[in-house]
């Protein structure tokens, strides 16, 4: 069922759910779909309406203190579907090492490893309809091309398979929730604070409210914040009237260890035939099943020997770097930030995909090859770096506040100095790689050797060229309350019956995008929350 909470604010506390859900992106809408199949009453609140509008995009408004970033406000979308109404469709699995405790990477290790994951892997692999489940195993073959001969100790492989379905999330999409007998979706129903009992134990209800309008109870068995990185600690720092310091914050957790997956250009790439390493590790287009990419990665054992970070690297054939962003690209992104991302500015953008992909089919390698053999573009490594855990690295709350009256949230996103050691460590593994097997060699970027933890910005990288826009942490998952926030069921420690679905609960970032990670812990949360319910009755 369908409800705006503007025109109907009684709907609010018509009815108490099993489940309230805060947050209609790929977590809350999975875990609703999920939830709502076992026969549990849901009730989804989403910030938004099904489309883009300013005044709510405005409540994302907050401050970077910290590193250059992104403006908050354009980082994430608020409406039914959220961010990956625009995401590039990029579907990857977390490494076993990513989940492991590593000596060598303060703050690392999750209390659950990645066999524990692997049955709601291959349920979110479903989700997004990705064809045969296979991202580490034979990767050339799946590819249908020969191995390049990297020793894989030091230069793993690894795959992105890419969902091609332009906003899977949207509400022509979810007319099983929007429709359905078990899930009542709250539109333009913002919620402003978790109530928690006198005696912090569990939340007893959350306020809801509509811009212009007044502040209502919601009532449900549990709750379950799905509101991206940002918005999830934020709540619970603003919900301050019974724990002081932030509900699930007794020890200075919430909102501390905020992970982006830096970009940066490490290195230019000396072979003798530069287009054909670059064609090799492309995006390819299969004769059936989704688009494929092979990732370089570094291996497992050189990050132990070298305490590095589990990165990778893509390539990045371009003209010079010192001419700046060419004016082509120049364009598309003040076309780009002028638009709205309403539906129309969404149109625009996947058409322009579209062509793209078409150009990417049929005659981008043909072109790229001529500017490469004729010296117009060179070859460059391109850093997606696994950020290493920072307590520094977070998410505060703002002295301003936003138009329902909350305090904004502000970002001091901080790397240090093993990030920096990563990239120096993959250009390094990188050109003697390439040395031995005889290809040429790779030359560090300046910066990438300069003292210090400084990395800079550059505009050339491409369409990301600060991050990834992947905002995971501030609430990371840990096995006690002073190491995190929530448990390794995802509930917020001490609170009974609250929970959070989100990246927010990765207590580290490894190389790959996260939405896969997300929807399969939110199929977990599902199952295990199915399970408190029949139990508890």
């Amino acid at each position: 069922m369908l409800i705006d909470l503007r025109i109907h604010p009684e709907a609010a506390t018509a009815e108490q759910s099993d489940v309230c859900i805060v947050g209609a992106g790929a977590a809350g809408i999975n875990l609703a779909r999920a939830l709502a199949a076992k026969g549990h009453s849901v009730c989804l609140v989403e910030s938004g309406g099904l489309d883009y509008e300013q005044a709510t995009q405005d409540l994302y408004r907050g401050a970077n203190v910290g590193m250059e970033y992104y403006d908050l406000e354009e980082a994430r979308l608020r409406f039914f579907g959220g961010t990956v109404s625009i995401w590039g469709g990029r579907c990857a699995l977390y490494n076993p090492i990513d989940f492991a405790k590593r000596e060598w990477v303060p703050h690392s290790g999750w209390p659950i490893t990645r066999d524990t994951l692997m049955p709601w892997y291959r349920q979110a692999h479903d989700a997004f309809e990705l064809g045969r489940f296979n991202y580490e195993e034979n990767i050339w073959a799946e590819l249908g091309i020969a191995p390049q001969g990297f020793d894989p100790a030091r230069i793993d492989t690894v795959l992105w398979r890419f969902d091609e379905v332009s906003e899977r999330f949207n509400a022509s999409s979810s007319s099983d929730l929007l429709d359905g007998p078990k899930v009542r979706v709250l539109l333009h129903a913002n919620v402003v604070k978790l109530q928690l009992s006198a005696d912090a134990n569990r939340i007893e209800h959350v306020v809801i409210q509509a811009l212009g309008g007044q502040p209502r109870p919601l009532w449900a068995k549990h709750y379950v914040l799905a509101a991206g990185a940002i918005e999830n600690a934020r709540l619970l720092l603003a919900s301050n009237d019974i724990a002081s310091a932030g509900i699930g914050n007794v020890h200075d957790q919430v909102g501390r260890f905020f992970l982006e997956h830096p970009a940066g250009r490490i290195a230019k790439v000396n072979v003798t035939d530069p287009f054909r390493l670059w064609e090799r590790f492309g995006k390819r287009f299969m004769k059936s099943g989704p688009p494929l990419a092979p990732v370089i990665r570094l291996g497992d054992e050189t990050q132990r020997a070298r305490e590095a970070l589990n990165s990778i690297v893509t390539f990045k054939l371009q003209r010079d770097p010192n001419k700046g962003v060419a004016l082509g690209n120049k364009l598309y992104h003040n076309l780009k930030h002028s638009m709205a991302p309403d539906r129309k500015g969404r149109f625009l953008d996947h058409a322009y995909r579209g062509i793209r992909a078409w150009i990417h089919r049929n005659i981008r390698n043909g072109i790229e090859g001529f500017r490469a053999k004729t010296g117009m573009t060179g070859l460059y490594l391109i850093i997606r770096g696994e950020q290493a855990p920072n307590p520094d690295s977070r998410i505060l709350l703002a002295a301003e506040r936003d138009a329902l009256g909350n305090q904004l949230a502000n970002l001091d996103w901080q790397l240090n100095a093993q990030d920096k050691h990563t990239a120096r460590v993959m250009v390094e593994t990188f050109s003697a790689e390439l040395q031995r097997l005889g290809l040429g060699s790779a030359e560090a970027c300046d910066w990438v050797n300069e003292p210090g933890d400084a990395w800079p910005v550059d505009h050339t990288v491409g369409n990301h060229p600060i991050a990834g826009y992947h905002h995971m942490g501030g609430t990371r998952m840990s096995a006690t309350p002073s190491t995190g926030v929530v448990d390794a069921d995802c509930r917020v420690h001490g609170v009974d019956n609250l929970f959070v679905a989100s990246s927010s609960v990765f207590p580290t970032g490894g190389w790959a995008n996260p939405t896969m990670t997300i929807v399969a812990l939110a199929f977990r949360l599902a199952d295990h929350l199915d399970a408190r319910l029949a139990a508890r009755g």
